[in-house]
């Protein structure tokens, strides 16, 4: 089945983020809005199908997930990335990042100390900080364009972690770690007895001479690891409220899913478990072809930049639809990049000092959009940079 990615859908007073937000959060309207990490494409078919017909139900009530959902998930992960997962592992979570606070709050106590790899998603932090815990990085080594693990430090900031905090695949950078990488830090993890939260929100959405591999998927390091992943990035319904956490280990899983029931973040949204029920069940098809497409997109990004942007570089990303892009060549420091890149280039990048100090004059831009957009935020940018600084 052909899929429309090249439509264009204006999202404008639709309650959406990433374009109703833009006054608010960079005092101009008028810009090519490639931040937050949702995607500019219409929902798979069947799951808008699906969608309709219970909406079509007409009864919004409380939800209890029958087993078909948890089959759906098992089915699905056995299928894509071959590892099997149990349904008494799985617990229901409103969404990713709450799954990490949960994590932070039962597993560890204030002044605690958490590990996680900058530059990195944002709420990494907030989740350390926000509940007084004490922040340890393990700072990414970007080696010929590629962001490397930095295995001494792990091992000497690792045992004095009480957890460890892993993006797979990684925002914003765009590695998809390789099981060895990920058998060595489990392996540590386990010497120290550091419990692994795993952030896998975007497994789903890796490109072909790349594969996923799961923390999950490590028999000998289940007891460790706690997974969570959605349907939200790979199928556009992050405003659907709905993600999965699998926890092997009876302890853990206790832990989070007493406070997941005390808080009742577990009851979930009527349109959330029926979308990812569609996605996990028929949603192969759309998902292949939309990974096709968004190769495309990385690639024409990447081939831009290299011929007609020499002044920046981008990390070309495994996975993910995210560009992480370096602007130091143009001199200016990150107070003064934003500005240039909202009022002079017209385009609202994520600013990298979001993602720690080790993504200073970086900015993160967002390619899961028609390609005409994304060939209007190059024309934008490449006409900004020739007037300001050639």
């Amino acid at each position: 089945m052909q899929y429309d990615f090249d439509q264009i859908i204006d999202r404008r007073n639709s309650c959406c983020f990433k374009y109703d937000a833009l006054k608010m959060l960079y005092g101009r309207e008028d810009l090519v809005s490639l931040w937050v990490a949702d995607m500019d494409f219409a929902v798979a078919p069947g799951i808008k199908e699906a969608l309709q017909t219970r909406l079509d139900h007409g009864v919004f009530g409380y939800n209890f997930r029958l087993d078909d959902y948890y089959h759906t998930i098992i089915s699905w992960i056995q299928r894509r990335y071959g590892w099997q997962a149990e349904q008494d592992w799985i617990i229901n979570t409103p969404g990713v990042v709450p799954a990490l606070n949960l994590a932070v709050l039962t597993l560890t106590r204030p002044d605690d100390k958490i590990l996680i790899q900058p530059p990195v998603y944002r709420p990494f932090f907030n989740v350390i900080t926000d509940h007084k815990r004490s922040l340890i990085t393990n700072p990414l080594k970007l080696e010929n364009g590629v962001y490397q693990l930095d295995r001494e430090d792990f091992e000497r900031k690792i045992r004095q972690a009480s957890l460890f905090i892993l993006c797979n695949p990684h925002n914003p950078v765009g590695r998809v770690w390789q099981r060895e990488e990920l058998e060595f830090m489990a392996e540590l993890c386990k010497r120290y007895d550091v419990p692994i939260m795993s952030d896998e929100i975007h497994c789903d959405l890796v490109y072909p001479e790349h594969e996923f591999c799961s923390m999950g998927s490590l028999k000998e390091y289940q007891d460790l690891v706690i997974v969570s992943f959605s349907p939200a990035k790979s199928f556009n319904l992050a405003g659907l409220g709905a993600s999965v956490t699998i926890i092997p280990n009876p302890r853990l899983r206790k832990a989070v899913n007493d406070l997941n029931q005390y808080m009742h973040l577990f009851t979930g949204n009527a349109f959330g478990i029926e979308a990812l029920k569609t996605a996990y069940n028929i949603g192969d098809d759309w998902l292949d072809a939309l990974i096709s497409y968004l190769d495309g997109n990385r690639q024409y990004l990447a081939e831009y930049i290299a011929a007609e942007l020499p002044e920046l570089s981008m990390i070309y990303p495994e996975g993910t639809f995210l560009a992480w892009i370096n602007f130091a060549k143009l001199g200016m420091d990150d107070n003064a990049l934003f500005d240039f890149l909202t009022n002079k280039a017209r385009v609202a990048l994520d600013p990298g000092r979001k993602y720690g100090v080790d993504g200073s004059g970086f900015s993160r831009l967002n390619f899961a959009c028609p390609r005409s957009i994304l060939e209007e935020a190059m024309d934008r940018l490449h006409k900004a940079i020739k007037e300001n600084f050639r």
